[in-house]
């Protein structure tokens, strides 16, 4: 799937990664890049969420810290009013092992069909200007906390479901699914805030 045809929906994304090239051992962030494409905003950040919260993947150590730091630098850019993004190549060399990112593609096949059927362009206006910027903000804000989630338990969790949210709204315009982004992302902050306070 190029650049001029970017996925719509969650199966259309999943589409997208099982078309990878799939003879190396190794899946590298460089590669999820360049497959959903260096203008996507969305895609990245649905990636981005769904790896933290995949049970094969998320659990990795380091593996919430490495999408916080994608998802960081993505942000800043898009309110810095970049059309595409720029990475790092020590982030861009960074890999999970082929096995493990096809077996959590394949997991997340049935529950995406589920999904895709739940979503709807609703509340349009908060996936303009506005609202993608706004969402850019809360995706930084989450990004900076990610880290020392790590050390709270399921707060990462809760950031991995934020991100994905956010994720499905822009890249199905949902305005809908945005605000429930807003929503779980301001439940973690207050959970973390209790736990730690």
């Amino acid at each position: 799937m190029s650049e001029s045809t970017e996925a719509t929906n969650l199966t259309e994304l999943i589409q997208t990664m099982e078309q990878m090239e799939r003879e190396a051992p190794r899946v590298s962030v460089d590669d999820i890049v360049d497959a959903v494409g260096r203008r996507s905003f969305g895609p990245l950040l649905l990636i981005a969420g769904l790896i933290t919260l995949a049970p094969v993947i998320g659990d990795i150590p380091g593996m919430p810290t490495l999408m916080a730091a994608l998802v960081l630098l993505v942000s800043t850019q898009l309110l810095a009013g970049r059309k595409t993004f720029w990475l790092p190549k020590w982030l861009l060399n960074r890999s999970v092992s082929r096995k493990g990112f096809d077996k959590a593609i394949h997991a997340l096949k049935k529950p995406a069909q589920w999904v895709d059927n739940l979503l709807g362009m609703r509340l349009k206006w908060m996936t303009g200007y506005a609202g993608i910027r706004a969402t850019a903000l809360a995706c930084l804000l989450v990004a900076v906390a990610m880290p020392p989630m790590e050390f709270i338990p399921f707060s990462a969790n809760g950031a991995g479901l934020a991100l994905t949210l956010f994720g499905l709204g822009l890249v199905a315009r949902d305005g809908l699914v945005l605000s429930l982004g807003f929503l779980i992302t301001t439940a973690t902050f207050v959970a973390i805030l209790m736990y730690l306070f």
